[in-house]
């Protein structure tokens, strides 16, 4: 199995439809709206989550340090088929942690994936992953330039960056935090 890079960052969005419009400027592929619950998994090392949604459905083992600003996050990903048996077999297995869903509309310019994300009680959320799954000669350094080129052309402050995981938000209790 791969092991791929991104860097990449999540901040609150105050301003999605200036993102969007950015990302439609520049030609972004649009893969549409995603309806995404995720399942975090009880895991000694990094976070183990089952995606399921009607676009992406992967199993999706990482690890990224809780820092804000751009971050390298090294990932494995698997297609899951049935999300059903999957997850009761990893529910029998590590018991589950937390369940996270939102509304994410998704993007692509060229090997960086932008997600608009809606989550109840948390509100709006820009994420920027400028990876190397789609091109593996792709250095580090390249990845930054991508990352922080994007948080300059979305507007996006120091401020308005978050430094942990959306399970962590919801399992802390940021609700309406307006972070």
């Amino acid at each position: 199995m791969a092991t791929y890079i991104n860097v990449e960052i999540k901040a609150k969005c105050f301003r999605p439809q200036q993102v969007e419009a950015f990302l439609l400027g520049a030609n972004a592929h649009f893969m549409g709206t995603d309806h995404q619950a995720d399942t975090y998994f009880n895991c000694p090392n990094g976070r183990l989550k089952l995606r399921r949604g009607n676009i992406e459905n992967n199993l999706i083992f990482y690890s990224r340090p809780d820092s804000k600003g751009p971050k390298q996050s090294t990932f494995q990903l698997t297609p899951v088929a049935d999300g059903d048996a999957m997850q009761a077999l990893l529910t029998h297995a590590l018991g589950v942690k937390i369940t996270v869903t939102k509304k994410r509309r998704i993007y692509y310019l060229q090997n960086v994936k932008v997600h608009l994300d809606e989550l109840e009680g948390l509100g709006s959320f820009v994420e920027i992953e400028a990876g190397n799954i789609t091109d593996p000669t792709k250095t580090v350094e390249q990845l930054q330039a991508q990352c922080n080129a994007l948080m300059v052309a979305f507007g996006i402050e120091e401020s308005h960056l978050i430094d942990n995981s959306y399970s962590d938000m919801v399992e802390a209790g940021l609700f309406d935090a307006g972070r």
